[in-house]
């Protein structure tokens, strides 16, 4: 296999997995994410990103959606012929809708920033209800940059391979030990 290359998205599938609403479970659900991703040639950018929403939907639903018994619902999709990927988290507490848009917590609290984060890292997110008692929390992180539109722009995250043999970016150099790096 040659690694330089890149391989088309579509047709890859799907991810989902049902995980335990626990610690454990939200941390698995993010080394999961990091596979499937890792299997699809992915910037950098857009991986971290997508890893920290799925921490954080991952650990809301393992904290706030948990039912002794039931499992949260995982899933990762490409949308739009490639042009986002969805992330998204379900649970069985569908009275506890989130607040849209988030609220930031009390001075001093050591919680309730992470819809905080995801609406700064997503380009959308929501909440979909149903069928009861189910909720899904999800969010979308554009692959593709959409022209004209504030804050897309920059180069891709999942390389689709339809356009020339692209890599992504190459990861910047780190600065010397004990150094500031030059752009603060």
């Amino acid at each position: 296999m040659n690694h330089k290359q890149v391989e088309p998205l579509a047709g890859t599938g799907d991810f989902s997995m049902r995980l335990p609403p626990s610690r454990a479970g939200a941390r698995l659900a993010r080394e999961l994410a990091a596979g499937w991703l890792r299997d699809r040639t992915a910037a950098r950018g857009v991986v971290d990103d997508a890893l920290q929403v799925v921490a954080e939907l991952a650990a809301n639903a393992a904290l706030h959606g948990r039912v002794p018994g039931r499992d949260f619902l995982l899933v990762l999709r490409l949308t739009g012929t490639g042009r986002a990927l969805r992330i998204e988290v379900g649970d069985t507490r569908a009275e506890r809708v989130p607040a849209s848009p988030p609220q930031p917590p009390a001075d001093g609290s050591e919680s309730g920033r992470g819809l905080l984060i995801v609406d700064a890292l997503a380009d959308r997110w929501g909440v979909d209800t149903g069928p009861v008692p189910r909720k899904t929390v999800w969010a979308e992180l554009d692959l593709v940059p959409e022209h004209g539109r504030p804050g897309s722009g920059g180069p891709g995250g999942l390389l689709q391979g339809t356009e020339g043999k692209e890599e992504p970016l190459p990861t910047p150099p780190l600065p010397p030990h004990g150094r500031p790096h030059p752009v603060g």
